[in-house]
């Protein structure tokens, strides 16, 4: 029970982004933009949750070696990505959606040019906790947990520039949820002193 509710927390956040994408105008006008502003608005903390699926199997406090190094990095990932991604889901959903209906509504391509730069940025931090989770789990657990990463891995590369939109959007979601979902089991099995995930059979 306690790795199904796990796995509920990990692909909870996913699934609600690719329910949104199905949702979320395919084009911004002025005809959308209340919309487009809303459903940025309701998003704003869903984005970040995306990072329980590399936290939640990482679980627990980092050694002084090479996992523990690894550890925190992948912490300093999620941060970023929870910090820049955050930052065009205001820019270029809430500030783009909110003046695109007014006469200001020029300002929606610099906006847009603005919130594409901090969501590669986002991504890219993303990718690289991504990494850094994969490996501590692979030292940890062994091959076992390549699937969920090399899933989580290419959802990370779509997700550059895919965001929600239907509909490749969707489908890096639906990914994102089942390779932190294969991860999350991965890490869960108890194999050994060794390969046990520090507190994660806890939650």
């Amino acid at each position: 029970m306690r790795t199904v509710r796990t796995t509920g927390l990990v692909t909870a956040p996913p699934l609600l982004l690719a329910v949104a994408g199905l949702v979320h105008p395919r084009h911004l006008t002025a005809a959308t933009a209340g919309h487009w502003a809303g459903l940025h608005v309701v998003l704003l903390p869903v984005f970040p949750l995306l990072v329980l699926g590399l936290l939640v199997p990482l679980w627990g406090r980092p050694g002084r070696d090479a996992d523990g190094a690894l550890t925190v990095l992948a912490w300093a990932g999620c941060l970023g990505y929870a910090a820049y991604y955050t930052g065009l889901d205001a820019v270029a959903g809430i500030s783009a959606g909110t003046v695109a209906g007014t006469p200001a509504r020029g300002a929606v391509g610099r906006l847009f040019a603005t919130g594409d730069a901090l969501g590669r940025a986002g991504v890219y931090a993303l990718t690289v906790a991504a990494l850094a989770t994969c490996s501590v789990l692979l030292r940890r657990h062994g091959p076992r947990v390549l699937p969920g990463g090399a899933v989580v891995l290419v959802a990370c590369w779509s997700f550059v520039d895919s965001h929600i939109f239907w509909p490749r959007g969707v489908f890096t979601m639906l990914g994102f949820a089942v390779g932190f979902g294969l991860l999350t089991v991965a890490a869960s099995a108890q194999t050994g002193p060794r390969t046990a995930s520090p507190g994660l059979t806890d939650l």
